[in-house]
């Protein structure tokens, strides 16, 4: 197995997709994000699963359970399972990040250029990993 090596911060900054999974293995998966200025994710609640973001760049409001907490460059946020939350773009610039979902969310390979795009597939992990 090769796993996965490379520059996160380079990858987060260039990626213009809403969401795009890098890489998927059995308990852990890698996506990148950019949250365009005025969006978010919408409310969510993944019973099942924890989830770390890394933001690094752009400012934003992620609620966990009610709590708004104002996030920027540099900034790690846990979210435990079961936890509602939302991910929202609160600056003029896109907000980007990268997230650990543990155990993976979203199918290997998954591509949503827009967060309509998002929104319209009702994809989830299939157990298909990366490698």
């Amino acid at each position: 197995m090769k796993g996965f090596v490379d520059d996160i911060e380079k990858l987060t900054l260039e990626n213009q997709d809403f969401r795009r999974v890098l890489y998927t293995g059995h308990n852990l998966q890698l996506v990148v994000m950019t949250i365009r200025p005025g969006e978010e994710i919408g409310l969510e609640v993944h019973d099942d699963r924890d989830q770390f973001f890394r933001i690094e760049s752009g400012k934003g409001t992620i609620t966990i359970d009610g709590v708004a907490h104002e996030v920027e460059d540099d900034d790690g946020i846990i979210v435990p399972q079961g936890a509602e939350h939302n991910v929202a773009c609160r600056g003029e610039e896109p907000l980007k990040l990268y997230t650990i979902y543990g155990p993976p969310e979203h199918r290997d390979g998954t591509v949503h250029k827009t967060c309509d795009d998002a929104h319209a597939d009702h994809e989830h992990f299939d157990g298909k990993t990366t490698e």
